[in-house]
């Protein structure tokens, strides 16, 4: 047995299943008469399929089995798990009432997924990090996966909930403001993707000071949430945290990012 192409297929596999997961949420939601319960099945499909795209790449990089065929398959299987997959949940959970116009909503969500996803293949070929096998330490725009992330929270929260506590104490439902609630996460999604904003990777985390120090924020800041409100707010915490820090750091570093550009224009 080849030992380097059994190394090779298996991160493959790992983009395959995640494909699977969000072909399987497409098809458990795309029913007219789909129900919560498949609605939010479909999101935890999503969420299984964020799971192994988190380790194909990882697994390609530890057996050094990385591949142009890999970043295009990776992409490839991004767009239907976390851009059509998504989009479709999405519409059949808030939209469909509202007819041609959230399917443009979802129309521009998938569209921005697929640009995000060009645009890191093509950064991907010409970045001289990547001749190097290395992970890189920022993305430009925030990446499809957390960008599905936020509308499967979403879902699961108020699922977890029984809805939304918070909407049905001001006499609203989901139903009733899900056109322009969901319109606005799905446009700022979109928004967010093809961004010129960079939002770190994490994929060359060490141990040091400051990764220790974001564990615990984390850690600390989300068990918080669990005592003092909803467990169910905690992935929408993260989530929205984690956009949060990409801007913060984005402002913070700017002048020296400025700098840097008028020195190499000179």
């Amino acid at each position: 047995m080849d030992l380097k192409r059994t190394l090779f297929i298996v991160p493959n596999l790992l983009t395959a299943a995640s494909l699977l997961c969000g072909v399987l949420a497409i098809l458990r939601c795309i029913d007219p008469v789909a129900t919560e319960e498949d609605i939010y099945r479909s999101s935890l499909l999503l969420f299984y399929a964020f799971i192994f795209d988190l380790f194909d790449g990882r697994v390609a990089r530890m057996t050094r089995t990385q591949s142009s065929f890999g970043v295009e398959f990776d992409s490839l299987a991004d767009l239907i798990s976390f851009g059509v997959a998504p989009a479709v949940i999405a519409f059949r959970w808030a939209l469909s009432e509202s007819g041609i116009a959230g399917v443009a909503v979802c129309f521009i969500y998938v569209l921005a997924g697929a640009i995000r996803l060009a645009r890191f293949n093509i950064m991907a070929r010409t970045d001289p990090i990547n001749t190097k096998k290395t992970p890189g330490k920022y993305m430009l725009g925030l990446p499809i996966p957390m960008a599905a992330g936020f509308i499967v929270a979403l879902v699961i929260a108020a699922r977890a909930m029984g809805g939304w506590p918070w909407l049905t104490s001001h006499g609203l439902t989901v139903k009733g403001i899900g056109y322009p609630m969901m319109t606005i996460v799905m446009i700022g999604l979109a928004v967010l993707m093809v961004s010129s904003v960079r939002f770190r990777s994490f994929k060359d985390l060490k141990l040091n000071i400051f990764s220790v120090s974001l564990l615990v924020l984390t850690v600390g800041s989300s068990l918080v949430l669990w005592l003092t409100s909803k467990p169910a707010y905690i992935l929408i915490w993260l989530l929205c945290a984690y956009v949060a820090f990409g801007f913060v750091e984005a402002i913070l570093t700017w002048p020296r990012r400025r700098r840097e550009k008028e020195k190499g224009s000179t």
